[in-house]
């Protein structure tokens, strides 16, 4: 991660929230890096803090990763911010950047290429949020541990 600031790893005691950051300079080969990071912290999550991350969850937090990140690189000038919190059973997907204008999900249109990214992310993820900040946006998605609304999660089987 040359382009990228060092990133903040934060692991607390057991129960309380696990934190990573990196901040990207906006080139498209960050979007990769991101999801190097989502992948990693998500590896982390389950080795160190023994916490069960599914198949389905690390390919969920992976891809809004990378749609929010694409979003960033190719629609705000400068750099964007990453941020990736477990808290009460929840992966968090923070992305901040520059750019003022909030986005907004196009209807639906099967014949359109392309510009879907946000509509992906908000059918994939268990919440999502837009907040405009003094300085561009934050745009926060949010995927749940559980597999199921049960609780159940892939390798807990009976």
């Amino acid at each position: 991660m040359d382009d990228a600031a060092q990133n903040r790893d934060q692991r607390l005691e057991a129960g309380e929230l696990v934190r990573v950051s990196a901040a990207y300079e906006g080139a498209s080969a960050d979007v990769a890096q991101a999801r190097e990071v989502a992948r990693d912290f998500l590896d982390r999550l389950q080795a160190v803090h023994g916490l069960p991350v599914s198949t389905r969850v690390m390919g969920m937090v992976q891809l809004a990763v990378s749609e929010l990140v694409t979003n960033a690189v190719k629609h705000a000038p400068g750099p964007c911010l990453l941020d990736l919190e477990v808290t009460a059973g929840r992966v968090e997907i923070t992305v901040w950047d520059s750019a003022p204008v909030l986005p907004v999900a196009r209807a639906a249109d099967p014949g359109r290429v392309g510009q879907h990214g946000l509509e992906i992310v908000m059918a994939v993820c268990q919440g999502f949020e837009v907040h405009q900040e003094p300085v561009g946006k934050r745009i926060t998605a949010v995927v749940e541990l559980a597999d199921d609304p049960e609780g159940d999660v892939a390798g807990r089987r009976p």
